[in-house]
């Protein structure tokens, strides 16, 4: 057999060992991961749900779900170990500003559109164009009937029925 009729095979099989390869590296990660699990640690479960470490065991995790629940779950569905900071911002809504210096976004778009020197002009160029009224080309009632209409005349109103027979 040539090397040209080998390639694709060779290819496939170096593909398929880098693939699981890489599953076989993710997989020791995260066994790596439970098992440095310690009572106090938050984590979050492959359902979703958020707690705190009480107790660790060989294959199962007793965890904290809240006042006086306590939940035993098998050790594969700790889906991660959070980080204190991590875990406070996402179960107490505490955030840990890590960077005080950091820029501030401010709440509205206002401080982004002014310039330093203007003295509240656009504020009030702003105000200005919202105080006329604007015509949607809808028409009321009470306007005269168009051009060649009968004004002594109205329509005639049927319920559906034509007089034909």
């Amino acid at each position: 057999m040539s090397l040209v009729t080998l390639l694709p095979f060779i290819v496939l099989i170096g593909a398929m060992f880098l693939m699981t390869r890489s599953a076989k590296k993710k997989q020791q990660q995260a066994a790596s991961m439970r098992n440095d699990m310690q009572p106090g640690s938050g984590i979050r479960t492959i359902g979703g749900m958020y707690a705190t470490v009480k107790e660790v065991n060989d294959d199962t995790v007793l965890v904290d779900a809240g006042p006086g629940v306590e939940l035993l779950f098998a050790k594969n569905a700790i889906g991660a170990v959070l980080t204190d900071d991590e875990y406070n911002r996402i179960v107490h809504g505490i955030e840990h500003d890590l960077k005080s210096d950091a820029a501030v976004v401010p709440d509205d778009a206002s401080s982004l559109t002014e310039t330093p020197d203007t003295d509240g002009s656009a504020d009030e160029a702003a105000a200005a164009p919202a105080d006329k009224s604007v015509d949607l080309g809808k028409k009321d009632e009470t306007e005269e009937p168009a051009a060649g209409a009968d004004p002594a005349v109205e329509p005639k109103k049927t319920d559906g029925d034509s007089g034909a027979k």
